[in-house]
Parts: structure tokens; sequence; C-alpha cells
């Protein structure tokens, strides 16, 4: 049987890894698209470990990226992202990623969609297509390449690299504001969200980087302090929070029902919970002081409890924090300052931006920025049967 050979990278961005590819690459048919897509990741897979594909296994690796130049008078590159599951045959394309969108320009000007200085920061405007939104990355670039190499250090990320520094352009909201597109899709920043077999609880449902579910730890009876393995080792803390996520969903207009989120809606939204600041050691062992953060925050993707924290998670962090009365600024309030949260996450600390302001009674928060970095691994082909 032949093989069919498909040009592509293999690219970590911030936490995440991914396999990107040029759209033109793929078949314009999503259904024969994802098709490809579900056997290069080795999906569905039963065993969990996608063995025959580029998928690592957890929902931080079980990635892709479709990049093409944009038509958009505003932007230079579009970027497609799927989260793909790895025991069922789905890509959920209704989010973003935060982490990846920081290897979106690196990509980009490696393949030369993007003109970029030889020596200095090239500034790649990205269409974010499955949310409908600008963001743009500031890429370091040196002698006329990408620059890998730097000593930024990120939480998650094992060695040191050059920072990339990117803006989330109107983050609150989605393109079209109808069906749950608005920041705050109820209308208000608290809602009490009734689970069946699970309970009542306050929640914040905030569209902002990709549609979230804040809550407090408390309320679930947990610290805040969680590491992978106090989760998702868990079956029924597991199930108990994929309900409340499901439910969420359907409030804030994004399924028909919980079941449907479940199934067809793994990605978003995502639900995060938070609780003061805390004392603890990270998964590295690395001691995370109390002093040194103004809330804790654990967010679960794709089912598990995230090994550090999503890039749009903290987007909405500092989005909600930077909007009285919702669940995150009720514990920040009086601790940050300039605009900038630090929060602590499974693998360690990251600090996070946005800048608000309220018009005509509603808030509206024009950009959120954070810092991340990324690396090629590997480039070629792609292989699967044909």
């Amino acid at each position: 049987m032949a093989l069919l050979r498909i040009p592509a990278v293999y690219m970590r961005g911030g936490t995440s890894k991914g396999v990107f590819f040029r759209a033109d690459a793929l078949p314009a048919d999503p259904l024969v698209r994802d098709c490809i897509l579900l056997r290069v990741t080795g999906s569905p897979d039963p065993y969990g470990k996608q063995i025959d594909g580029m998928g690592g296994a957890t929902s931080s690796t079980s990635k892709v990226v479709l990049i093409s130049k944009s038509a958009r008078p505003d932007c230079d590159v579009d970027y497609l992202f799927g989260a793909v599951s790895i025991e069922a045959p789905v890509i959920d394309w209704s989010g973003n990623c935060g982490n990846l969108t920081s290897a979106v320009g690196p990509f980009a000007i490696s393949e030369g969609l993007v003109n970029a200085p030889r020596d200095g920061i090239a500034a790649v405007r990205i269409w974010q297509v499955n949310i409908g939104k600008r963001i743009i990355a500031h890429v370091p670039m040196s002698n006329g390449a990408v620059q890998e190499e730097g000593d930024f250090e990120l939480d998650g990320v094992t060695f040191p690299s050059a920072e990339i520094k990117i803006e989330f352009l109107d983050p609150g909201g989605t393109e079209d504001d109808s069906d749950g597109g608005s920041m705050f899709p109820t209308g208000r920043v608290i809602d009490l969200l009734d689970v069946p077999g699970a309970g009542k609880f306050e929640v914040t449902l905030i569209n902002a980087g990709n549609p979230t579910i804040f809550m407090s730890a408390e309320a679930l009876g947990l610290k805040g302090t969680e590491l992978q393995g106090d989760v998702n080792n868990n079956p029924e803390l597991l199930a108990r929070l994929e309900s409340i996520r499901a439910y969420g969903a359907v409030a804030m207009g994004l399924a028909a029902s919980a079941a449907d989120a479940t199934q067809k809606r793994p990605h978003t939204p995502k639900l995060a919970f938070v609780s003061a600041p805390m004392e603890y050691i990270s998964s590295s062992g690395k001691k995370v002081a109390k002093e040194s953060i103004d809330l804790t925050a654990r967010i679960m993707s794709m089912g598990k409890l995230h090994h550090a924290m999503t890039g749009t998670g903290a987007v909405a962090i500092a989005v909600a924090a930077a909007i009285p009365g919702t669940i995150v600024q009720r514990i920040v309030a009086g601790r940050t300052g300039g605009g900038q949260v630090r929060f602590g996450h499974p693998s360690g600390t990251l600090a996070v931006g946005a800048e608000a302001s309220q018009q005509n009674g509603d808030w509206i928060v024009t950009k959120a920025i954070m810092s991340r970095s990324a690396r090629k691994l590997m480039e070629g082909w792609v292989t699967i049967p044909g």
C-alpha cells in the first residue's frame, strides 16, 4: 500500500506541542482532512496512548494547526487550531490554543508566509480563525532566522528559550456576539449554575481567549493547589468536573445539551477553579511562595487537569481579574497592580496582563498580554497509509 506523505513541522509552543501544516497541503474537504489528521495523530486509540501517531497522549500534545496566508488586510496569516481527542474520532475546532499561538509566528516566518526583518523583532499579525480574533506575536529574529535560544524561562518547559510576546486584541467575546458570543453570554458576571447530581455553584461564565467557566476550588471541596495526580486519578471527581463543564456550556449557549457538550465539544468551554494565594510545591519540586502570586488557578483540558495553564486560560484569568465582581476579581482585589496578575499553576507561576476600561456602563478589554516561547522540534513529512 502506498504511503501518503504530507509536509509538516512538529513544534512546541508554550507548554504544548502540535503538528503544524500549511493549509494548502491538506484536502479542502473538512471530512477528508479530519480523517487524515486523526490518522496522523494516532486517534482514535482505545489504549489512550496514540502509539501509532504523532499525538503525545495528553491534551497538551494531541493538537494540530493549519496555517495559511490571510486575505484580511489587517493580518498576515490565518491560524486554525484543532484539539484532537485521544480515544474518540473527534477533532474539536471550537476554540483556540493560546500556547501554540506562540509557534504560529515562527512557523509562518520559516515557511515564507511572512516578511520578517533580518534582525530585531518581527510583528506577525495573526487571524485566529476558530474564535475570530486578532493576535500579534512579537518574534525575535537573528541573522535572518527565527531566534529560538534565549534566557526566558517558562514554568512547565524544561529549557530556557527566546521570549515571544503575544498580544490578544479585543479578547472578550467572539467575532459574532450572537449565540452566546458576548463576553458575558448570560449578561451577568456571576451565575448560579444548577448541575443535576452535583449541586449548585457560583460561577463566572466568560468568553475571553476561549469560553471559560470560573468557580472557586472551595466549592468543589478542593484546596486549589492540587497537582495532576490528585485530580486525574480520581474518576469520580473527573466526572463531576465534566458534568459542571457540560452544563456550563449549555448555560453559555454553546451546546444544546450537556451530552452534546461532552461528546462533540470537549475542548471548550474550559473549566477553571481558583483560590486565594497558597504555598505549595509544584510538579517539578519547586516551591511556590504564597507571597509570589495573586491567586492559585487550575484548569481542565479535554477532561483532565492541565499540567500547567492553557494560554487562553491565562488570557481569561487576566480579563476576569480586570472586571469587578467576577469569581477571579473577588480573589485578586487589592493584590494586583498595573493590570498584571500573577498566578500559581501546577508547574509553577505565570504573569499575564489585561487592559480594561468601562464604556457606557460596559467593561471593554482592549488587550491581553503574555509571554511564551516556541521551538521547531522536527520538520519533514508525516506519513499515513494512502
